[in-house]
């Protein structure tokens, strides 16, 4: 491994620390409670529209929180291979730069704006 991307390395692990810690939170959150709040002043569907509003909210943001997690996972992955800083589509070099605002990103920029164009043409 790099000397230059050690400290790269270390701020992955801490973040997947914090991420696996997070999403250990969101689904102890979303464990149903046996205590049904009773006499809501709104009457039943109102509340179970809010309680289903809140699952969706929950919902999204575990699957945020896992989908950034897998990033992180994957680039400690390429370090293991041997391949960080290297982009996953062309093999060039990822700006240093780059990967120091986001240590997971495992595409160089060029192809970064190509994949962008690709989805935005398609949708």
């Amino acid at each position: 491994m790099s000397t230059k991307f050690s400290h790269l390395r270390l701020r992955l692990e801490d973040e997947k620390k914090h991420l696996l810690g997070d999403l250990e939170q969101l689904q102890a959150a979303g464990r149903p409670d046996e205590v049904r709040r009773e006499g809501s002043p709104f009457g039943k569907r109102e509340e179970e529209a809010t309680e289903s509003f809140e699952l969706e909210k929950r919902l999204a943001v575990e699957k945020q929180t896992k989908d950034h997690l897998a990033a992180v996972e994957h680039a400690l992955h390429k370090f293991e291979e041997g391949t960080y800083g290297l982009c996953d589509n062309c093999g060039k070099p990822i700006d240093p730069a780059r990967l120091e605002v986001l240590p997971q990103a495992t595409l160089c920029m060029e192809c970064k704006g190509k994949n962008e164009k690709g989805r935005s043409s398609t949708g």
